[in-house]
């Protein structure tokens, strides 16, 4: 069953948690710290947390929400946890690229692809 809570959509996907962004815009800074909570507590409730965070209904992305990736990875890492990304737009993911942010995230083309890399 989807769990609609603080701007996400999430649902279990086999050995994974895919987490969907209902925002086409991710920019004000109190929806970056809602959402960032929230994936902090899916985090800390799994024991090795495996977390799909799917991007297709993202048309901007904040640099503040660039670092909530960021800690998330941080702290999913810390729980020897697996972070993904996936159906990030071209523009987004040009972001990505110049910040170099691509390098540190595994990031998909489809959510498809990413479940099934688990």
């Amino acid at each position: 069953m989807p769990e609609a809570k603080s701007n996400l959509r999430i649902t279990d996907e086999g050995n994974a948690k895919m987490v969907e962004f209902v925002d086409r815009k991710i920019l004000d800074e109190l929806t970056i710290t809602q959402i960032g909570e929230r994936l902090s507590e899916l985090v800390a409730s799994e024991p090795n947390p495996r977390l799909l965070l799917n991007f297709k209904n993202v048309e901007h992305l904040s640099s503040a929400a660039l670092g909530m990736l960021i800690t998330l990875d941080r702290q999913v890492k810390e729980k020897q946890g697996r972070l993904k990304l996936s159906n990030i737009r071209p523009q987004i993911l040009e972001v990505f690229k110049i910040t170099r942010l691509n390098r540190l995230f595994e990031i998909y083309e489809s959510a498809e692809e990413a479940i099934q890399s688990y």
